[in-house]
């Protein structure tokens, strides 16, 4: 087996779209699923059957505690990690004077926090070997700002805070640290929305389209590999010019 990675949110949407393409590259994966089992299971069982490695467990990355346990039951099971990919992420979209604080703290704990939580359970293993590879995903949210998501947008611009200042920690030892930024998505949360709001959406997009989550995961892929080792510190939006 090749490289090894764990994957924070794997069991759906973009999430799903990276475990399975780090493992087509070869890479044996650990990922987390919050309460799906059934659809992580499948997922690991979809990879397994065509000759790649797997394993899914269950996890609520927004607690300290149980983001530690994922990482050591993932380690157990890698037995080695090259890769971390903080994906896990949720929404709670209001307009800030009808956001309750259970709205912000739930989107923060999980975008953000939650993103901590993982690295500062697995940052001491990737500097005491000296090596390593991190890609956060973020989104355009954290960069422009959006109606409806001043909760969500401020979690994903603090993942490029975040970042960008733990690149600068992990450059000595030749660790990158990125963020991939994807605008709007094609996946089964987009999918719900109204199909007159998914027209003005992609209307907006130069393109004219919603992006895949196998390009997401592509990206991903491309950064994860040794042709990017030089590249640290970044954030690359992939967003059909939406932000151009």
């Amino acid at each position: 087996m090749g490289k090894k990675a764990i994957v924070t949110g794997g069991s759906r949407g973009i999430g799903t779209a990276i475990v399975k393409t780090l493992a087509a590259d070869g890479f044996q994966v650990a990922f987390s699923y919050l309460s799906n089992k059934e659809k992580a299971d499948l997922l690991v069982e979809e990879i397994t059957s065509q000759g790649g490695s797997a394993a899914a467990f269950q996890a609520d990355t927004s607690n300290f505690e149980s983001a530690s346990a994922f990482v050591t039951k993932a380690r157990e099971f890698l037995t080695d990690v090259d890769l971390l990919v903080n994906n896990a992420g949720i929404t709670r979209d209001k307009s800030l004077f009808i956001m309750q604080q259970s709205d912000w703290d739930q989107v923060i704990n999980t975008n953000l926090t939650g993103y901590f939580n993982v690295t500062r359970n697995l940052i001491g293993y990737f500097f005491k070997n000296k090596r390593g590879c991190i890609i956060n995903i973020t989104s355009v949210s954290g960069l422009v700002g959006i109606n409806g998501q001043t909760n969500y947008c401020a979690s994903k611009a603090g993942i490029i805070g975040f970042t960008r200042a733990l690149a600068k920690e992990a450059a000595k030892l030749s660790i990158p640290v990125n963020c991939v930024a994807p605008g709007y998505v094609d996946t089964e949360m987009t999918r719900s929305m109204p199909e007159k709001h998914l027209e003005e959406i992609k209307n907006m997009i130069p393109m004219r389209r919603m992006g895949t989550a196998q390009e997401i995961a592509d990206l991903v892929s491309f950064l994860a590999s040794d042709k990017a080792r030089y590249i640290t510190g970044q954030v690359f939006t992939i967003d059909g010019g939406l932000t151009a």
